[in-house]
């Protein structure tokens, strides 16, 4: 049967879309005094109408208790995370005990580094794509410094196949095993920033770890857009922001994942903090460290609490609406717009057409004219996002966009090449 490409199709779509509804907890900014047609979830993702009111609400309790507001305060202060962590490790599959809310997420990539990149021997080489967010390059670059070891000798960088842009599950298991002997850690994108290619985590996992390796994951991408299921997959260790899908504000506060085998040991090495201690020793103010249990061990400072506010009213958000039912919606949606991008010969999708190796973002380079298209597009009121050198991202949320919005989007672009 023929595809329908009308804009009563889509319409249709959207009226029997069973989370059309939380479209409206969301606030979306105006374009000649309408709202914007919003493609930039897989950046800044929109702000939740709760979050306004969580943020004035820590205000008042700042100024009506001052420092008791640590525990005084209607959310505790001193407690705050816990209001967070069982929510978040919802979204990424995990025990509660697994997950700590805290820092952000290059200080969190940092301090994992520390403890899970152990080279000794022969086995000091770390593994990641070489089209990998530039933050991670940084990172892994100035941990392998650290140990007075040469980047360009104990980095092995993932690339495609020649004439392609994504890299082959094959390839990297290939990589894992020529490399067995040398390797001390995985270290991936859950998703890929600029392609949109979602890796399959749990073979990866599991062949990193019949070599001997650790395995983790920079999820900046991934949080809020898939389905994880961490815990089961056997992960080592994960972080993620909450500013993109998970639409927290910009520089909102950020999470980690650390496997309960790996979180109840205190021996293993890591940078401590004062709010990685033992809760309930926290005020004895003891010299000595002990680390709490799970990923609570690797906090470090204070609960941030204005940015907290900001997730709270977003993560309550995902917990009723459910990850996978999202997931579902994303599947759809994605697919939806795929094909009526596939019928615009200036545009080629560079991300997976396979909805098991993405989430909702597609990567698109424009054949004619791609800068001139994109800011045809805002000029337009639609927001999309540049990457260069000549890659537009469009990101489907399937949290508040509809399918109207993608029918308009194509359609837009028509336009722009007619």
């Amino acid at each position: 049967m023929a595809l329908d490409y009308s804009l009563s199709y889509a319409q249709s779509l959207d009226l029997s879309d069973s989370l059309k509804s939380y479209r409206d907890q969301f606030i979306f900014p105006q374009h000649n005094g309408k709202d914007i047609y919003y493609f930039t979830g897989n950046s800044l993702g929109l702000q939740p109408r709760k979050a306004q009111q969580y943020i004035l609400e820590e205000l008042e309790d700042w100024g009506k208790y001052g420092v008791e507001g640590h525990f005084q305060s209607r959310r505790n202060w001193f407690g705050y995370h816990h209001f967070l962590t069982d929510k978040a490790a919802k979204i990424v599959g995990a025990k509660t005990e697994e997950v700590a809310v805290m820092n952000t997420l290059s200080v969190n990539l940092n301090l994992l580094l520390v403890s899970f990149y152990r080279p000794h021997g022969k086995r000091t080489k770390i593994m990641m794509e070489a089209a990998a967010f530039p933050s991670d390059h940084y990172a892994v670059q100035q941990q392998v410094k650290f140990h007075e070891l040469d980047p360009s000798q104990h980095i092995i960088l993932l690339q495609p196949r020649d004439g392609e842009h994504c890299i082959r599950t094959e390839d990297i298991l290939a990589q894992i095993e020529d490399n067995k002997d040398e390797l001390a850690l995985l270290m991936l994108g859950g998703v890929n920033y600029y392609t949109g290619q979602l890796f399959d985590l749990e073979t990866i996992t599991k062949k990193a770890h019949e070599v001997g390796a650790i395995a983790g994951y920079d999820l900046a991408h991934a949080a809020g857009n898939i389905v994880l299921k961490l815990h089961e997959w056997n992960v080592d260790f994960a972080c993620w922001c909450s500013y993109k899908y998970l639409n927290s504000g910009p520089g909102g506060v950020a999470s980690i994942f650390v496997h309960e085998k790996h979180g109840n040991n205190p021996d293993l090495p890591r940078f401590a903090g004062w709010w990685g201690n033992e809760e309930k020793d926290r005020f004895l103010m003891k010299s000595e460290f002990i680390p709490a249990k799970g990923a609570s061990g690797w906090q470090q400072s204070n609960a941030q609490i204005f940015s907290m506010a900001a997730h709270l009213a977003s993560l309550e958000i995902f917990e009723q609406a459910g990850i996978e039912n999202l997931r579902t919606k994303s599947e759809q949606m994605t697919g939806y717009l795929e094909n009526l991008l596939k019928e615009i010969p200036q545009i080629k999708i560079i991300t997976p057409s396979n909805p098991k190796y993405r989430g909702c973002q597609l990567s698109l380079i424009a054949l004619d004219k791609p800068k001139e298209l994109f800011k045809f597009l805002q000029d337009n009121g639609i927001i999309t996002d540049w990457r260069e050198p000549d890659v537009i991202r469009v990101a489907p949320v399937p949290m508040y966009n509809r399918f109207e919005d993608c029918w308009i989007l194509a359609e837009s672009i028509k336009e722009f090449y007619s």
